[in-house]
């Protein structure tokens, strides 16, 4: 179904050129735009015509105005032109004409769009793609990077109209959603962009949508894929990437696959290996008796790299403040957290234990 903007846009379009008020119609007989309420033709009337196109394939009829039928795919439109004479029949023509155009583009965008969506989770056979590629005039061989944007409680719409003024959306690149709360955008490349391009294609994306939509974002993207059956492989990469995002870099808001650090190792581990390397570090549940200013210490600890008198400065206590902080969690986990080997393996459990805590919130 085409939407009421476009065909309102339509019908004030045919009356400006012709001067006949007119309507649309759909298969139910229900008026979806007119010109002028005085001049909507009788529902009777085209719900008589649909009748007859039905029994008799008849698409035009004068009675009072003039009535013209279009079926396009698994809707019917119907045009009716507040007039009888032979200019009032010609506008109609004409009118009916630019509907079936807008209706066939309309259609053409919808089937690339499930195109799009059936690639991306891997729905098709690589011999459909090719052939639907080929239908739908979309390059096979051409370098392409998915991005994954999750805006944070704002309308997806709002979030692809703002895409579409930044890219070439439906000719070179497409936007689509498979899941609720992520657009995905298929981004074609030049053979000269590389990922420090793409990198800043995000950036772009979440100051854009920040600053002209008000709309806060957070970007992923996959590698780089030379053909249109790899794409999916993309979009996996780019789910991905915002997943281990979520969970272990929560302060970034671009977030690419290839750079994904220790976080994408701990994402893949199973359960099991996960609780056994928990027990080994924090025996007796020791992770759950840490006080929220001992975490503190430790986090400011390692981003300034291990440097405690830089950490006592950022933290605003004592410098021997800080040590006695680190001191308890020592006894609590036998870790001296001063020592590298030490605060690595801190730093590992902890992210382990992120791990542990999102699986078991998406299984719940």
């Amino acid at each position: 179904m085409l939407p009421n903007q476009t065909i309102q846009k339509l019908i004030q379009e045919i009356k400006r050129i012709s001067g006949f008020d007119c309507s649309i119609w759909n298969e139910k007989a229900e008026c979806l735009a007119m010109t002028n309420v005085k001049a909507r033709p009788r529902q009777a009337d085209v719900e008589e015509l649909i009748q007859q196109y039905n029994s008799q394939g008849k698409e035009e009829s004068t009675g009072e105005e003039s009535l013209f039928l279009l079926e396009n795919a698994e809707h019917f439109y119907v045009l009716a032109v507040a007039g009888t004479d032979d200019k009032a029949v010609m506008a109609g023509r004409f009118g009916l004409s630019h509907l079936e155009s807008l209706a066939s583009m309309n259609r053409n965008k919808m089937d690339k769009n499930r195109f799009i969506q059936s690639l991306l989770l891997d729905n098709l056979l690589l011999v459909d793609i090719y052939n639907q590629a080929k239908r739908l005039k979309i390059p096979v061989l051409q370098r392409r990077v998915v991005f994954l944007v999750e805006p944070k409680n704002a309308d997806d719409n709002l979030v692809l109209e703002t895409l579409k003024g930044l890219f070439s959306i439906g000719i070179k690149d497409f936007a689509t959603s498979v899941e609720e709360r992520h657009i995905i955008l298929v981004k074609a490349l030049e053979p000269t962009e590389d990922y420090e391009d793409i990198q800043h294609m995000a950036d772009v994306i979440v100051d854009t949508l920040g600053m002209e939509a008000m709309v806060g974002v957070r970007v992923s993207y996959g590698t780089i894929v030379e053909e249109l059956k790899d794409v999916s492989r993309s979009y996996k990469e780019a789910d991905m990437a915002m997943e281990v995002g979520r969970i272990f870099y929560s302060q970034r808001r671009v977030l690419s696959y290839r750079v994904l650090g220790i976080g994408r190792l701990i994402h893949q581990l199973p359960a099991s290996l996960c609780e056994m390397f928990l027990d080994e570090v924090f025996e007796g549940n020791a992770m759950e008796s840490f006080e929220e200013e001992e975490l503190a210490a430790v986090y400011t600890f390692f981003e300034n790299n291990l440097n405690i008198s830089e950490t006592a400065r950022k933290l605003y206590v004592h410098r021997n403040t800080l040590v006695y902080r680190l001191e308890k969690i020592q006894k609590k986990t036998g870790l001296d957290v001063r020592v590298f080997e030490d605060a690595m393996t801190f730093k590992i459990a902890l992210m382990v234990e992120k791990h542990m805590r999102a699986m078991k919130e998406k299984e719940s």
